[in-house]
């Protein structure tokens, strides 16, 4: 396994205060082996691609190829996309750039994920459209973000050298059928690679949705879907859930949230690598469980930097919330602060010969423990190496984690009927506004 999973924390007779007893835990766990059978079901007859996708390896030539012209002709890769189509290239590209650059010889990736207009200025006004590519990500191929996004960028390329090189500069992805995205880019020439209609957006990460980004950017990913086979083979061989991270982590969520009320779940990394894990994570989370009065509400938060402006609300607020810890092997690692450094400083006596590692390892265990000494249940997920195998373990550990808790919800974790109506009415407010 590329990590581990501690639950001991989570307990009453551990904690006491919102612990859960372990009797209604076992009783939850139980109830997740028919969402076992019907993931082995799923996956045998090919009905959800996404179990599929650890295994495969043919689908990533056509992505490679496109993905090695944007590295050979462009200094900058702009990703246009919403939600799912967005936050899993985001989580994955991470790994190669925490905002410092990318890694040699790769273009910078940004990620344009919404539509405010001062930010497409900014975009437009300091990239160089001639060292620029563009990959437009909408599975559908309606969405409206997306398509404004793009329509707005072949404009900015026409205007510079003409509409004859826009497809040169621009890729769609796409689901194979007749929508807008597939129209304009047939007009204007674009090359378009298919999305998996039966792969959603929030699940798509192991696809080229994801992949694509990650190629670009110099990430290999043949061992991020080697790490979600090792994770999904593990669980489609559980017989017995005991046996399943997923089918644990998804009974403890349901558990203490019937048990004990809490109705909150904070995923907190202390890897700044892992903070879009985090947001891809909470709309993966939101959006698949909160339907028909059910689920719970994820919220990313990120250690150390949230010990500062949360954590007093978490240990002295209301006790509504399950906490997930995500910690590395960080001791020992980073500069070390120098004795001479802090001369005769005795308050600074204690940081003598340690590194910022160290720190962050003791900072992440101390709030571990002083949340489960004021009963607040903690689950600890310890990943020793953060890389393209523990990335794709862990994308593929709360995938399945999300589709088991659904089954015990008894919801559909693949649709999200109540977006629709908001959709609706953007395009009737959309409609009520003078062209100018």
């Amino acid at each position: 396994m590329f990590y581990s999973q501690s639950i001991d924390q989570c307990f009453a007779d551990k904690i006491g205060g919102k612990g859960l007893s372990r009797q209604a835990y076992a009783q939850t766990l139980a109830q997740t082996a028919p969402a076992l059978d019907r993931l082995r079901q799923w996956q045998k007859d090919g009905s959800l691609p996404l179990l599929r996708l650890p295994h495969a390896r043919a689908d990533l030539a056509e992505p490679q190829r496109h993905a090695e012209r944007f590295r050979q002709n462009f200094s900058n890769v702009v990703i246009l996309g919403t939600g799912g189509s967005s936050l899993g290239g985001q989580t994955l590209v991470a790994l190669a750039d925490l905002g410092f650059g990318p890694r040699p010889n790769t273009p910078k990736l940004w990620f344009m994920d919404n539509v405010d207009p001062a930010t497409f200025s900014e975009m437009f006004a300091r990239l160089d459209p001639d060292a620029t590519g563009v990959v437009a990500i909408s599975k559908s191929g309606g969405t409206a973000e997306t398509l404004t996004q793009l329509l707005a960028t072949i404009d900015w390329f026409t205007a510079h050298f003409g509409e004859a090189a826009v497809h040169d500069h621009i890729l769609a992805v796409t689901e194979p059928r007749d929508n807008v995205l597939r129209r304009l880019a047939t007009r204007h020439r674009i090359p378009t690679l298919d999305h998996d209609p039966k792969v959603g957006g929030r699940f798509s990460v192991l696809s080229l949705v994801g992949l694509i980004p990650a190629i670009i950017a110099g990430l290999d990913v043949d061992k991020i879907r080697e790490g979600a086979a090792d994770v999904l083979d593990e669980t489609l061989a559980a017989r017995d859930p005991a046996n399943s991270a997923p089918a644990i982590g998804a009974a403890l969520s349901i558990a203490l949230a019937r048990e004990q009320g809490l109705n909150t779940t904070v995923l907190m990394p202390y890897v700044d690598r892992l903070g879009y894990f985090g947001l891809w994570y909470r709309q993966l989370w939101a959006e698949s469980l909160g339907k028909g009065g059910n689920g719970t509400t994820p919220i990313r938060a990120m250690g150390t930097v949230d010990q500062h402006s949360q954590l007093q609300l978490y240990l002295d607020g209301p006790a509504d919330k399950m906490f997930t810890v995500m910690l590395a092997d960080t001791q020992g690692t980073g500069a070390r602060i120098d004795a001479q450094a802090i001369g005769a400083e005795k308050d600074l006596a204690y940081l003598a010969g340690r590194s910022i590692g160290d720190l962050m390892d003791a900072e992440a265990r101390a709030t571990i423990e002083t949340l489960a000494r004021n009963g607040r249940p903690v689950r600890v997920m310890r990943v020793p190496q953060i890389d393209e195998c523990s990335l794709g373990a862990l994308l593929m550990h709360y995938m399945l984690e999300t589709i088991v808790a659904a089954e015990l919800l008894k919801v559909d974790a693949f649709d999200q009927p109540a977006v629709e109506q908001g959709k609706v009415l953007t395009r009737e407010f959309l409609a009520r506004i003078k062209p100018s």
